[in-house]
């Protein structure tokens, strides 16, 4: 079952995520947990713009972020294509990106 859905636009997942989060939870990301599509890359590079701004800024890659139960997880990647690039933790409605 969905929890959530995130449309990961401007604001990144910085800014995005915490819009479906209960107050007292947090999405902790994995960066690496996905390949940065090259122009990201060429942006931070020729932009000089450090890492935390570009994941404010830009999706990164990552379009779409569902929030689905832990039992339903296995499932839910199968049915939309997708993976895991994080869990929700106890928290204050944030975003924590792990590099």
């Amino acid at each position: 079952m969905i929890r959530g859905l995130a449309h990961i636009t401007g604001g990144g997942l910085v800014d995005n995520l915490p819009r479906i989060l209960p107050s007292n939870c947090d999405a902790a990301i994995d960066t690496a947990s996905w390949t940065v599509p090259a122009i990201f890359q060429l942006l931070a590079q020729n932009g000089r713009v450090d890492r935390a701004e570009m994941y404010q800024v830009f999706n990164m890659g990552i379009g779409m972020v569902a929030i689905v139960s832990e039992k339903d997880a296995i499932q839910a990647m199968r049915v939309l294509k997708a993976k895991r690039i994080g869990k929700v933790v106890p928290g204050r409605g944030k975003t924590r990106l792990a590099w």
